[in-house]
C-alpha cells in the first residue's frame, strides 16, 4: 500500500510540475519571455491565483488528498483554461527545450529523493525555479551563438540594402507597401508578418535571408528604450523610417516624450544614408532627414478605394489604390517618397499603388453571405480605428462592431473611439474585460452586448446580423488581455 501511495505521489508530482510549467511558458511567450512582465504587467494576474498560486497551496496543504484535488480540480481547470485561449502555446525550440529541461529535472529529483528516502514531499519550486535559470542561460548563449551567424551572414552581402522601419503605428503597413512596391525593380525580401523584435529578426536572417537579396525590409518594435537601438546596431541599416509616434504601449514607457526617444535609437546606424521621419515626431532639421506627412492632399478614401495626390520635389503625383482608409495615405506615401530615391519612375510607381494588396486583417474588406466585413483585426491604434468607423459609416445598411477597444492605451482615447462608435453604430459587441466596464457604462448604441468569452461570438454574430450589414472588427486583442 505504501509503495502505491509513493507511486501515485511520484507520478502526480511529475504531472503537476509539468502543468505548472506549462502555464508558466505559455505566459512567457504571450510576453516576450520577460518573467517581470509576467507577474508586473499581465493583464489578467486572477489567472495566477487560479492556475498557480492556488494549486501549489493546496499541494502542500493537503498532503494525501492532494491527488484527489488535482485529477477533480487542477487539471480540469487548467485544462478548460488552455481550451478557451485564442492564443495558444506555440511549440517552439525554446519552448521544447525549457519542458525538456523541466521535465529531466523534476524526474531526477523524484528519483534521487525515492533512492534516498530523504524527502517528506517531492519538491514543485524547485525544478520549476532551476528550469527556467537554466533556460534563460541557455537561450542567452544560443541568442548570442545565432546573433553572431546572422551577423557574419549579413556582412557577407555587401551589396545587401537594408531598409528599418519603426514608429508606432503602420510598421508593418510601410514595410509591406516598401516590398510591394520594389519588387517591380528589385529583388526584395521583407519580414513576414509582424517580426519585429531582435530575435525574430536574428531568426529571419539566419533561416530566409537568401543572397540573392537585394533589399531587405525589415520592421522594429519596442518595449522599452534601448529595443530599437539593438535592432539597429545589428542590422546597420542604411535606409530606416520613422512613422507616426503616439501613446501606444504608453503603459511600458510612461511618456510620449520617452516613445519618441526610442524610436529615433533607429537614427544611430553606423551606415545611415537616409532617413525619413513623419512630421509628428520631430521637426529638427538633419542633412540625412526627409520629412514626411504634410505632402498628401486632395484625399476621397471609400469603400471602393483610396484616391490622393502627393506633392513634393517640384512635381504632383495623383494615385489610385484599392486599399481601405484615409491613414494609409500617409503609409504609401513613405514608401513612395523610397522608391523615388531607389530609381523608380513616377509612371512605374503609380502601377504599383494602383497594384498594392491590403495587408492582412488592417482594413481587410471580404464580402460573404451578403454582408461586408471589414477585418481591421490586426490595427490597435486610435487613428486607424476611427478611420474605420468613418467608413463604415458611408455604407446604408446596419453596422456592426466588434471591438475590445484599445490595449495599452488611455482611457482618453477609448472615450474618443467609444463616443465615434455612439455616432454610428447600431449593434456594438465588446470582447473581453479590459475595457468592458468603460465601453458598457459609456455605449449609446441600440444594442450593446458584452462577450467575455470570444468562443461564442460566431454564434453571436449569427444571431444578430443578417444581409446588408456591415461589420467592423476593430482590433482584435487576444483573450489573455
Amino acid at each position: 500500500m505504501e509503495n502505491y501511495e509513493a507511486f501515485i505521489a511520484f507520478v502526480v508530482n511529475v504531472v503537476f510540475v509539468t502543468l505548472l510549467g506549462w502555464y508558466l511558458i505559455t505566459n512567457l511567450q504571450w510576453y516576450d519571455y520577460k518573467l517581470e512582465r509576467v507577474i508586473l504587467k499581465h493583464h489578467k494576474p486572477h489567472w495566477h491565483i487560479l492556475y498557480f498560486i492556488i494549486p501549489l497551496v493546496a499541494y502542500y496543504t493537503t498532503d494525501r488528498f492532494f491527488p484527489i484535488f488535482f485529477i477533480f480540480a487542477v487539471v480540469p481547470a487548467i485544462f478548460i483554461w488552455y481550451k478557451r485561449l485564442d492564443k495558444k502555446l506555440v511549440l517552439t525550440w525554446r519552448v521544447k527545450r525549457f519542458l525538456i529541461l523541466l521535465i529531466s529535472l523534476t524526474l531526477f529529483q523524484d528519483i534521487l529523493c525515492t533512492l534516498k528516502d530523504a524527502c517528506g514531499i517531492y519538491g514543485v519550486m524547485m525544478p520549476l525555479v532551476l528550469a527556467y535559470i537554466g533556460s534563460t542561460l541557455i537561450e542567452k548563449f544560443l541568442f548570442k551563438v545565432y546573433k553572431k551567424e546572422a551577423k557574419k551572414k549579413l556582412q557577407s552581402m555587401q551589396d545587401l540594402q537594408i531598409i528599418c522601419i519603426t514608429g508606432s503605428y503602420g510598421k508593418t503597413s510601410i514595410k509591406n507597401f516598401v516590398a510591394q512596391i520594389l519588387a517591380n525593380k528589385y529583388n526584395v525580401y521583407a519580414t513576414p508578418r509582424s517580426v519585429n523584435t531582435i530575435g525574430g529578426i536574428i531568426a529571419d536572417v539566419n533561416n530566409n535571408l537568401n543572397e540573392d537579396i537585394e533589399i531587405y525590409i525589415c520592421e522594429a518594435g519596442a518595449r522599452q528604450r534601448g529595443d530599437i537601438y539593438e535592432i539597429t546596431t545589428f542590422l546597420e541599416p542604411q535606409t530606416v523610417v520613422v512613422g507616426r509616434v503616439g501613446e501606444a504601449h504608453i503603459e511600458y514607457f510612461k511618456t510620449l516624450e520617452n516613445i519618441i526617444r526610442t524610436k529615433l535609437e533607429i537614427m544611430q546606424s553606423p551606415r545611415l544614408e537616409h532617413a525619413y521621419i513623419h512630421t509628428s515626431v520631430t521637426d529638427e532639421p538633419h542633412e540625412k532627414v526627409t520629412f514626411f506627412g504634410d505632402e498628401i492632399k486632395d484625399v476621397k478614401a471609400s469603400l471602393e478605394g483610396t484616391d490622393f495626390t502627393l506633392e513634393f520635389d517640384g512635381e504632383e503625383l495623383h494615385l489610385h489604390t484599392d486599399v481601405l482608409g484615409a491613414f494609409q495615405t500617409m503609409n504609401i506615401a513613405v514608401a513612395v517618397r523610397i522608391a523615388k530615391d531607389f530609381g523608380m519612375s513616377s509612371e512605374a510607381i503609380q502601377k504599383a499603388v494602383a497594384k498594392l494588396q491590403p495587408v492582412d486583417h488592417r482594413l481587410q474588406l471580404i464580402k460573404a453571405g451578403g454582408k461586408i466585413i471589414l477585418d481591421d483585426g490586426y490595427n490597435g491604434n486610435i487613428d486607424g480605428m476611427l478611420e474605420a468607423v468613418r467608413l463604415c459609416s458611408t455604407h446604408e445598411g446596419r453596422k456592426v462592431i466588434v471591438t475590445p477597444g484599445l490595449v495599452e492605451s488611455s482611457e482618453t482615447l477609448n472615450l474618443q473611439l467609444i463616443d465615434a462608435i455612439n455616432d454610428v453604430f447600431d449593434i456594438a459587441i465588446v470582447t473581453g474585460s479590459l475595457n468592458a466596464d468603460l465601453f458598457i457604462k459609456n455605449l449609446n448604441v441600440k444594442n450593446k452586448i458584452l462577450l467575455t468569452d470570444k468562443a461564442a461570438l460566431t454564434e453571436v454574430l449569427a444571431n444578430q446580423t443578417k444581409a446588408g450589414d456591415i461589420i467592423l472588427f476593430a482590433n482584435d486583442a487576444p483573450n489573455f488581455i
